[in-house]
């Protein structure tokens, strides 16, 4: 069900059949995504009046939604996207408006909300993961599918800045909770439009763990490693790269829009260099670009650390973010490739994990060496940080993948050329 076109463009890939409203669909629920924890975060601050507090909740809220993000998309390969993702999207959207009831006021238990915080996480349908399995069903040529890619991880991205702005708009004229509640709403609609696709109605399930594996095989943990190991790396970067902008901006005395712009620059270099990358007819196969992808993030973030103020900061930011979203379109590439049938959503899940799980990690460790190293020095480790990834990376020998070769054909034939 590819797009006939000698040189497909980025259109081509939403002139599929159902992509457009199957992509639109899946975006508005996982614009949720943007806006939930930042919602939750404020809410719970106002309830409770408590930094601590609403430093804890968020992290079960995140923590369960990350390590538990494989097993639930094991759940929507097992029993396809409409069994397993309308209830964890009903239920996670109905305790998300129990926060919002329970932080509506002041004087909400800490440990109700805890515990609500981390049942909602546990309950996130992995959205993302099930979208780019039925890219994979929609896209069968492997150049096209990369263009696939880059569109959602690059729409991601953006889902990420928008979502925050939403929330601000909101709180201009009611509580934050209010955000949370237009969060489930979105979570609740998107995800109905979603399964009710006729692309996503189109996977089946695999069945049974007897069944699947007898068809199948088994999920190819050793094929996802270099995937998984530099998204992880790209997790830990960014992360420590957030902070550290904070911490340069308050060095030179500069105020919070400084933050924005360099911030801002980070995030318009990842959507430019996606759509870039995703748009080369890659000879170099995929294995082998994506240590290459990570170790120009990592020099860039060094060298970010050499800039003498906040414009030149925002170049370098700019340019750093130009290895982003190719770096994790390329890791999602690399786990589609390498999942057999019935394994897809959960190959994507490790990604994904492994990029949400180094964001959790970084961010913390930044916070240790801000208060303990020079700003230059914080730079270079979250730079060595990528480029220990890519060498780890460059180093894990090649396995035997569950699907077909990245390429099909050098030369297209009637339909032939693909994150955030």
């Amino acid at each position: 069900m590819s797009a006939s076109s000698r040189r497909p463009s980025y259109a081509a890939v939403l002139r599929v059949p159902h992509a457009r409203r199957t992509f639109l669909a899946a975006l508005s629920g996982r614009l949720s995504y943007g806006m939930a924890p930042i919602a939750v975060m404020l809410a719970v601050t106002r309830a409770t009046g408590s930094y601590a507090v609403a430093g804890v909740v968020m992290a079960l809220f995140g923590a369960t939604g990350v390590l538990l993000s494989p097993y639930r998309a094991a759940l929507v390969d097992r029993y396809g996207p409409r069994r397993a993702l309308i209830p964890m999207a009903l239920l996670h959207a109905v305790l998300l408006c129990a926060l919002a009831a329970v932080s509506w006021r002041p004087g909400a238990p800490a440990v109700v909300l805890g515990v609500t915080a981390a049942v909602t996480g546990a309950c996130a349908p992995p959205l993302g993961p099930t979208m780019r399995t039925v890219w994979g069903e929609l896209v069968g040529d492997r150049a096209l599918l990369q263009r696939a890619y880059s569109l959602d991880g690059v729409a991601e991205e953006l889902l990420y800045v928008t979502g925050p702005l939403l929330v601000g708009l909101v709180i201009g004229v009611a509580s934050p909770a209010a955000g949370v509640l237009l969060g489930a709403l979105l979570m609740a609609a998107g995800s109905l439009a979603f399964v009710t696709s006729p692309a996503v109605s189109a996977i089946r399930p695999t069945g049974n763990p007897e069944s699947r594996s007898s068809r199948a095989g088994s999920l190819p943990r050793g094929a996802l490693l270099q995937p998984v190991v530099v998204a992880a790396g790209v997790g830990l970067s960014l992360a420590a790269v957030d902070l550290l902008v904070v911490a340069f901006a308050a060095a030179r005395q500069q105020g919070d829009d400084t933050v924005a712009w360099v911030l801002g620059a980070l995030s318009a270099g990842s959507a430019v260099g996606g759509l870039l990358s995703g748009a080369v007819d890659w000879r170099m196969p995929a294995r082998v670009r994506l240590p290459l992808l990570c170790a120009g993030l990592g020099l860039t973030l060094a060298a970010a650390g050499l800039a003498p103020g906040p414009g030149i900061l925002a170049l370098a930011a700019a340019l750093a973010g130009s290895f982003v979203a190719p770096a994790l379109t390329t890791a999602y590439l690399i786990a589609d490739e390498a999942a057999p049938p019935g394994f897809r959503t959960q190959a994507g899940a490790w990604v994904n994990t492994a990029v949400n799980a180094g964001s959790s990690t970084g961010a913390a460790s930044a916070g240790l060496l801000v208060e303990r190293l020079p700003l230059g020095v914080c730079f270079a480790v979250a730079g060595a940080v990528a480029m220990v990834a890519a060498i780890v990376g460059a180093l894990v020998p090649a396995r035997r993948s569950g699907r077909t070769p990245e390429r099909t054909a050098a030369v297209p034939a009637a339909a032939d050329v693909r994150v955030l």
